[in-house]
């Protein structure tokens, strides 16, 4: 149901259920689980790339699997799927989406827990819930006001209109809309940056933004302070410093020590 290929310094995760949208089963998510944890355990693994296989990303939860739900079935069905929107915002590495069509649903929302997002211009982005009188879920309603405002997150949701790539961008819930054939170019493109970036300190702005909701501003820059001094202890400072100083471009190797 998804497929993850091991490529230099990333990991590249498909979900492959095209006949279907790549609409989401709890198996997925458990595969997803693994190939993350798999990704954060690999030393030589410094960023991920997530998208979908076909022509969409992800459809959203796989309707016919509740049919006949009650409430308890999709209690748990949630508990299968917020590990791995959780487990996005704490793995220690970017995680950048390439959308290649539509994101429905908790596909949608699957694709803004991710760091970076970049869509094709044909891809959509649609807050599906309400069409079958359910709530946003999988992070949906903490991402989306964050990203495009109270506002538009109120309408989006309670309206469930599709948002196209261009406006997606526009409003700032992704980060950039291409053409359809330059989505994997330019998503490889990132990834390959990122991967070859310094990744501790990438791993800790991820930290920084997530923590800054809940933060005043003196608890803030006490956070800034703590990150910064972990980020100046690795390899990958003080390379930055010395290829400054000699005007050429950093290497970086991404360890801790």
């Amino acid at each position: 149901m998804i497929l993850v290929d091991t490529l230099p310094l990333y990991r590249r995760i498909t979900l492959n259920r095209p006949d279907r949208l790549n609409a989401l089963m709890p198996e997925m998510a458990d595969a997803m689980i693994s190939a993350l944890d798999d990704a954060q355990a690999d030393e030589s693994c410094r960023a991920v790339l997530l998208t979908g296989a076909g022509r969409g990303f992800c459809a959203g939860q796989d309707l016919t699997a509740i049919v006949d739900a009650g409430p308890d079935d999709i209690a748990d069905l949630l508990d299968s799927y917020h590990p791995v929107i959780e487990k996005i915002r704490e793995l220690p590495l970017p995680v950048v989406a390439a959308v290649n069509g539509v994101a429905a649903g908790a596909g949608c929302n699957l694709a803004l827990a991710c760091d970076i997002v970049v869509a094709a211009r044909s891809a959509s982005f649609v807050q599906a819930f309400s069409r079958i009188g359910l709530v946003p879920d999988c992070g949906g309603t903490w991402f989306l006001p964050r990203l495009v405002g109270t506002a538009r997150a109120r309408a989006l949701m309670m309206l469930a209109e599709p948002v196209t790539a261009d406006i997606a961008a526009e409003w700032g819930m992704i980060w950039r809309a291409v053409d359809d054939d330059r989505l994997m170019p330019e998503a490889q493109a990132l990834i390959e940056r990122l991967a070859s970036g310094p990744t501790v300190a990438l791993g800790l702005i991820k930290q920084a933004l997530d923590e800054s909701g809940d933060n005043d501003l003196a608890d803030q820059l006490d956070l800034e302070r703590d990150l910064q001094i972990e980020a100046a202890e690795t390899p990958d400072h003080a390379e930055g410093v010395r290829a400054f100083l000699e005007k050429r471009a950093p290497v970086f190797s991404g360890r801790r020590d």
